[in-house]
């Protein structure tokens, strides 16, 4: 199992906030469908249920992450359906002070040693711009 973390980064609420805002996965397909077109269309064809995120995209198909526990308030984790190798995405987060939390996405994939070189730098950009992500969805 090859694992890729984001940097930390700080989000300016306390945990149980961002805890619920994140396990709430039904309520991102209301952020998505208030986006304006151009918004939307860069987002690509994503959709959001209570317990699962479908990705649509070429020339993959369709991606789909479950949610397969939800530790309040420190863990969310996803993992992929009907994927060819085992993947897992995990937000992870600590309490920093009573007001503030840090957050680390977690990309958990089960590849094979000689593929780590090749896809590794972009599983690691993944994960990072999810870390990204979290702290604008707080901004």
């Amino acid at each position: 199992m090859a694992t890729y973390k984001s940097k930390p980064v700080s989000i300016g609420r306390p945990i149980e906030d961002v805890y619920a805002r994140i396990a709430d996965i039904a309520a991102y397909q209301k952020h998505i469908d208030a986006l304006p077109d151009e918004a939307r269309q860069k987002i690509g064809d994503v959709e959001f249920t209570d317990d699962s995120i479908s990705i649509h995209a070429a020339p993959v198909g369709q991606l789909k992450f479950v949610v397969k526990e939800r530790v309040a308030p420190s863990k969310v984790t996803l993992e992929a359906a009907q994927s060819p190798v085992p993947l897992k995405l995990i937000v992870a987060l600590e309490p920093d002070g009573d007001s503030s939390t840090t957050a680390t996405s977690i990309i958990d994939v089960e590849i094979p040693a000689m593929l780590r070189p090749l896809i590794g730098g972009k599983l690691q950009e993944a994960s990072d711009k999810f870390g990204e992500l979290l702290q604008t969805f707080f901004a």
